[in-house]
This record gives C-alpha cells, structure tokens and sequence, in this order.
C-alpha cells in the first residue's frame, strides 16, 4: 500500500488519479526520470488539489517528496501581517522543495494556483535510492544546484533590480522553463500564463498597483501581449536586454 503523504491531505476531497510518467513533457526533468527509472520500485500517492487550495503548510511533518505532475503551484512564506513572498512557481516536473529529502519540516507553504496533480514519493525510498546509485544522486544534485542559483538570483532582483527588470526576469525565466516542458506554441514565446497580478507581485516585492503599471507599460510598448489565461512575449531581444539577461 502507498503511504498517505501528509496531514494537509486528509482536510480536502481529493481525486486519484493514475499518470503515466513517459507520456508527460517533464519527463526528463528534475527528479521525474531519476525516480521513475530507479531500479527499486519506489512508493508513491497521486492526488489532485484544487486550485487556491493548501497542498503543504509551512513547518508541517512530511513523510514525502511531492512532485508536481500537471498544474501550476507556488512556494510562499507567510509573514506576520498576512503579507507573502513566492519563493518560486513550481511547474510540472518540479519537487515541491529538494530539502524535503533530508527535513521533513518545509520552511514554506505550496499552494496550488491552477488545479494541481501530484505524487507524494516515500523520503526514505528516495534516499535509499540515491544511496545506492550515484548516478541518480548527481542527477539529484543537479536539481538542488539549480534550485540554490535560482534562490540568488532571487536575492539578487529583490536587492538590486528595478521593477521592470524583475517583472522581465519573471516572465522570461517562466517562459524558459514552459518551453523546456513543450508547453509554449511552437515557434512562438506564447505560454499558458494562469499568474494574476497579485502572484507577480508576491514573486517580485512590489505591490499589485506597480504591477499594472509596469505590465501596462511593456503592453505598450509591443513587448508583450496578455489576454486571459496566455501570454506572449513579442520581442524576445528587447525584453532580455530590459531583464538584463545576458
């Protein structure tokens, strides 16, 4: 029998869904090949949450690795006065958090933005896994490097970067990981773009009347195009020299 992820889980309804790993676009990203093709047969729990909904609360005991299997979901950190910062949006084929696999307490929440599936791995399978094979380990190691470069830059656009440069940085890092998935039009930098401007803002330290503003702004200027639930970067060039991506 699969061991039942976590605490939050038993508060919601959740549907059980089976996924077949070799058909999804992050396949062979993150940790999704290396726990799929390890050579034990390692447990897993599937679930799906609603969007807007909790799937772990911060400092709550895990007993697994989530991984994102369809769906946008966020990492945040709630402060004292209901204020948040995302620490990062997770997209198919992410890990929830890659420390999750040596403490089992995240130092965040993960909400799901859009509706979310996910498999919760046994941590103690997964170690033993990537005790036993080293290749796997460095695919692992892999996975927590980007993730550690991604939390400096993270504190570098906080500290030293304007709002435009922020909000440029956000949308072409989201639309470098999309199209890494197959989830951007062919031949386009159109994406599925569920984040309202209260997530960009949450992400980026500014406030959601900045965010308008400055997306307002480039919508003008014929860098992007927004519509409901899409969004296009039309002038990949000049957004990159805005963002500072060099």
């Amino acid at each position: 029998m699969s061991a039942r992820p976590h605490s939050t889980i038993a508060e919601f309804p959740q549907s059980r869904t089976s996924t077949t790993c070799a058909a999804c676009a992050a396949y062979d990203l993150s940790l999704c090949r290396t726990l799929s093709e390890a050579p034990l047969a390692l447990q897993y729990s599937e679930y799906t949450v609603p969007a807007r909904r909790i799937l772990c609360r911060q400092h709550e005991l895990l007993d697994v690795v989530p991984v994102i299997c369809r769906g946008w979901a966020a990492s945040i950190v709630m402060l004292s006065d209901g204020s948040r910062q995302i620490l990062s949006f997770l997209l198919p084929g992410d890990a929830v958090s890659t420390a999750l696999l040596f403490d089992a307490r995240p130092y965040f929440m993960v909400e799901a933005i859009t509706d979310v599936h996910y498999r919760g791995f046994k941590r103690s399978d997964v170690r033993t896994v990537l005790a036993r094979q080293p290749d796997l380990l460095d695919s692992f190691c892999r996975t927590w490097a980007q993730a550690t470069a991604r939390a400096d830059q993270l504190i570098v656009d906080l500290g030293r970067r304007t709002a435009d440069e922020r909000i440029a940085r956000l949308l072409l890092y989201l639309a470098e990981r999309l199209a890494q998935r197959g989830m951007t039009q062919r031949g386009t930098m159109e994406m599925e773009f569920p984040l309202r401007q209260h997530h960009i803002a949450d992400a980026t330290g500014l406030t959601p009347v900045h965010v308008s503003k400055v997306l307002s702004e480039f919508r003008r200027s014929g860098l992007i195009k927004i519509s409901e639930r899409s969004l296009t970067i039309l002038d990949p060039e000049r957004f990159q020299r805005i963002g500072h991506m060099r």
